[in-house]
């Protein structure tokens, strides 16, 4: 089986770091076919993700994750904020039947009113504290006020000039709203919630945001961004949008409230005019963003304080209206396989969909094809895998190049061989990768699940041409002799 995301644990504090940061989902529900809630726990546990945001509280989900330990965010949808704003009593009879009534079978820990209120119903603003404040203060009638937070998620849009972050300040327009939230949000030991998405910023950015800069890409020190304020350097805009709440709260004196990130992810697929809505950047972003979030780095602000966050989503959403990208941020379809692999090696004990076991042998771009055309005719007869599927007419005939050939050719040797460090090698043309070179019906060994399950989808780089790479036609000559000694030599009797 395709294993996803992670383990993890409560939020991580701004000012100390006892707690371990978290990984968790979201689980929004415009699906033509959602899956029925114990199906959605199924996955859940089979992914062993242990942190679930859900956007309302629907009785049946709330069933579903009794008694699994999964700890949940329930939320106030927006349609029902102004009802439970201007009304206690509407507050309290919602935490009955929605909290109350589940807890603690159900591990509630916290829950989200409204989101994205300010952005999204500023008609609605006005109520927001006070939403918040009657949902507290039943929680506190029915002494869960420590066990669950109260808080709302925001649009980092309400943030401006956000770089340099030392300059950052809310839109000062919400003023009125922001300094009774923070208020409340310090005086109940609660967290700011935000949503931070860095596809947008570089989207709208005109070319100012790189692309790296924006899916955690490594980058050399004179291509990080530097806060002249502060003399911090940026890697990326995930940290630099959360500094730059840090520094937009403590502009208006609120210095000791931690931030959790409600909502973060990257699309897999777009319009025409998306072009940058991939399987690759989206597996990019979100790989990185686990890792980034659970090695613990923490932010240049707040260096090995990590900033748990909710990724977005669980399941691709096909109803949703919009652009296609719109449709597309999900890490698994309907039926529970994943849109990708994560590229999770070496998070600890992150499961991730994770490839630490998922591994492939491929042909290395740039390889001499005559010593690829010597590998694949070698593996084909002497090493006896079975060079079938990559005959005309077959499933992995396309592309009809020495590259991909080769790369069928070397992997199911590395499987057949018990995925051996040492048989993907074929005298320096292989390599051994994370990323799945199955595509389209051309299903690579190792993509089935354990569970039948097809597992992959990133597409190769197999796909390119070479002017040298023409196609396998034979593949029962075997390696030249020089060839065949070093592998003995390097293999023993591996070849024999």
């Amino acid at each position: 089986m395709a294993v996803l995301i992670l383990l993890l644990l409560l939020a991580a504090s701004a000012v100390a770091a006892e707690e371990d940061a978290f990984i968790g989902v979201n689980i929004g529900t415009d699906l033509s076919d959602m899956p029925h809630p114990t199906q959605v726990v199924a996955l859940l546990k089979a992914q062993q993700i242990r942190h679930v945001r859900l956007y309302n509280a629907d009785r049946a989900m709330l069933i579903a994750l009794a008694n699994t330990g999964i700890q949940v965010m329930v939320s106030v949808p927006n349609e029902q904020l102004l009802g439970i704003g201007q009304s206690n009593s509407t507050a309290a009879n919602w935490v009955s039947h929605n909290v109350v009534a589940h807890y603690p079978a159900t591990n509630i820990t916290a829950i989200s009113v409204g989101s994205e209120v300010l952005t999204a119903i500023p008609n609605a603003a006005t109520v927001l504290v006070s939403a918040l404040k009657f949902i507290h203060s039943a929680l506190v009638a029915s002494n869960l006020d420590h066990q669950i937070k109260v808080s709302t998620p925001l649009s980092s849009s309400i943030i401006l000039d956000s770089f340099p972050p030392f300059q950052a300040f809310f839109n000062r327009t919400w003023n009125p709203v922001l300094v009774p939230m923070l208020s409340f949000l310090q005086s109940t030991g609660s967290f700011f919630m935000l949503n931070i998405y860095p596809y947008y910023d570089y989207m709208q950015s005109n070319g100012v945001i790189s692309l790296d800069y924006a899916l955690f890409k490594p980058l050399p020190p004179t291509k990080e961004a530097v806060d002249a304020n502060t003399l911090l350097h940026y890697s990326n805009v995930f940290d630099a949008m959360v500094d730059a709440a840090y520094f937009a709260m403590a502009f208006l004196n609120f210095t000791n409230i931690p931030v959790i990130v409600t909502e973060s992810g990257w699309p897999s697929k777009g319009d025409s005019n998306e072009p940058d809505a991939t399987l690759e950047n989206a597996n990019s972003y979100n790989s990185n963003l686990i890792r980034h979030v659970l090695n613990k780095t923490g932010t240049p602000k707040h260096p090995g304080i990590a900033v748990s966050t909710y990724l977005y989503e669980l399941y691709n959403e096909d109803m949703k209206s919009g652009p296609v990208s719109e449709k597309n941020w999900g890490l698994f379809d309907a039926n529970g396989s994943p849109i990708y692999i994560l590229h999770l090696t070496g998070s600890g004990m992150v499961l991730a969909n994770d490839t630490t076991n998922q591994t492939y042998c491929t042909a290395r771009n740039g390889a001499d094809p005559k010593m690829l055309q010597a590998a694949l005719d070698w593996a084909c007869g002497a090493g006896k895998v079975d060079c079938s599927p990559l005959l005309q007419g077959k499933p992995c005939y396309e592309p009809d190049n020495v590259l991909a050939h080769a790369t069928y050719a070397f992997d199911t040797y590395y499987h057949k061989m018990g995925k051996d460090s040492g048989s993907c090698d074929f005298n320096g043309v292989a390599a051994i990768t994370t990323t799945n070179p199955s595509h389209g019906s051309c299903m690579f060994p190792g993509s089935v699940g354990k569970d039948g399950s097809l597992v992959n989808i990133t597409a190769p780089s197999i796909n390119s041409t070479s002017s040298d790479s023409s196609g396998c036609n034979s593949y029962g000559a075997g390696l030249p002799s020089i060839f065949i000694v070093i592998r003995v030599l390097i293999w023993s009797v591996v070849f024999l």
